[in-house]
């Protein structure tokens, strides 16, 4: 494949974007409060762990590719704000960033004649809108 080196740099791009997903995700269900608290936090922690399957998906991906799996992190910032409506606000940004970086993949992959990890970045793809409609219609009032 003529432009591996760029899915393999993508792929780890997304690794340590899923990777503090999982930092981000877990935060939020530790600092949420209140009547709702249960419910609302298992649905943080399953958010939590798609995270960690995409990102061990990246780093299989990677290493198939003859790649090396970044060691680094993606800073996670903590908003001042810990309500759930600010907290769904700030993960649906972070979502719809996502999805545009499996977007940008899709890009590189289309013609790479690398159809499995073609497969895998739209189903991936998929679940990330499904996220964003979720987290969308959390947020309507």
């Amino acid at each position: 494949m003529a432009n591996t080196k760029a899915i393999v740099d993508k792929l780890n791009e997304i690794l340590e974007f899923e990777i503090s997903g999982v930092t981000r995700y877990l935060h939020y269900s530790f600092m949420m409060f209140g009547p709702s608290r249960i419910p609302i936090t298992g649905w943080l922690r399953s958010q939590a762990q798609d995270g960690l399957d995409h990102a061990t998906q990246c780093g299989e991906w990677i290493t198939a590719l003859d790649g090396h799996p970044t060691l680094k992190v993606r800073p996670t910032p903590e908003g001042d704000k810990h309500d759930v409506k600010s907290m769904l606000t700030e993960a649906l940004e972070f979502e719809r960033e996502g999805m545009g970086k499996y977007v940008q993949l899709l890009q590189l992959v289309r013609d790479s004649e690398n159809i499995a990890l073609e497969d895998w970045t739209r189903k991936i793809i998929g679940e990330e809108q499904d996220h964003i409609y979720e987290m969308d219609k959390m947020l309507r009032s």
